[in-house]
């Protein structure tokens, strides 16, 4: 099969609208052991609020072990973490340098 470069855009497109990608392709990680609360705003649907959270837990209890570990902060649960997993790491520098953006799924029919 000989894939052109339409083919192969919209290819991409239904896999995002599908949600075959788990997210817009970024470069870098944050290191959730030192990253501020700016930083972590960088990982997808991480606010204010949620970042603050992980430096709260982070101060409270140490270096989070491994990215598993996120688990433990409030507002983040198995789905979070699954889109977080690609871009957090415990060791190294932070540099993830952009927001990861994911797009939404679609809302189930008769959901408002």
């Amino acid at each position: 099969m000989i894939r052109t470069a339409r083919t192969t855009s919209l290819l991409l497109a239904a896999a995002l609208l599908l949600g075959a990608l788990p997210a817009l392709a970024a470069d870098g990680k944050v290191n959730i052991n030192t990253a501020s609360v700016e930083q972590l705003q960088l990982l997808p649907r991480v606010g204010p609020a949620v970042a603050q959270r992980i430096v709260d837990h982070r101060e409270k209890n140490g270096p989070f072990k491994a990215a598993d570990d996120l688990l433990l902060v409030r507002g983040i649960g198995d789905k979070s973490l699954e889109l977080l997993a690609p871009y957090v790491t415990t060791s190294g520098a932070t540099t993830l340098a952009e927001k990861v953006r994911v797009p939404r799924p679609p809302k189930a029919e008769g959901s408002r």
